[in-house]
C-alpha cells in the first residue's frame, strides 16, 4: 500500500494530510491542522494519522511511505532524534503493526501528482 504524505506550517500555524493508495480505483485522504507547531511536526503527524489510519482498521500491510521531507525518512531510518520524541515513540509503536514500512523520497514541488495534492490538502487545511 503506497502512502503519499506531506506537512505545512505558516506563523506555527500547521496543517498535515496523507493520501492512501488502497488500489488502483481507490484512495482516501486524509488531513487535519494543529497550531503552535512546527514543519517537521506536520510532516510526521502525517505519517502518524495514516499508520493510525491503518491500525484502526485493522489493516497490516506492506506500507510504501512516499514523502519530501528527509527529516522524516532520516529519523525513521537511522538519524538520531533529537526533537519530537513524542511523536517518535508513537511512530516506533504504530509503524511495528504494519508487515513493513519503507519511505521514498519524492523532490517537493517537482510535479509529482500525488505529492502536489498533498501539499495543496496540508496547506489548505492551515
Amino acid at each position: 500500500m503506497r502512502v503519499y504524505t506531506d506537512g505545512s506550517c505558516s506563523r506555527r500555524q500547521g496543517g498535515w494530510s496523507a493520501i492512501i493508495t488502497v488500489s488502483d480505483n481507490e484512495e482516501i485522504s486524509i488531513f487535519g491542522k494543529t497550531e503552535d507547531t512546527t514543519n517537521n511536526r506536520m510532516e510526521l503527524t502525517a505519517v502518524l494519522e495514516a499508520l493510525l489510519y491503518l491500525d484502526r482498521r485493522g489493516i497490516s500491510t506492506d506500507v510504501e511511505i512516499i514523502t519530501d521531507s528527509q527529516y522524516v525518512i532520516g529519523c525513521a531510518t537511522g538519524w538520531k532524534r533529537n526533537i519530537n520524541n513524542d511523536l517518535w515513540d508513537l511512530y516506533d509503536i504504530w509503524s511495528k503493526r504494519q508487515k513493513s514500512v519503507k519511505f521514498t523520497w519524492v523532490k517537493g514541488h517537482a510535479g509529482h501528482e500525488y505529492n502536489e495534492r498533498a501539499d495543496e490538502l496540508a496547506r489548505g487545511v492551515r
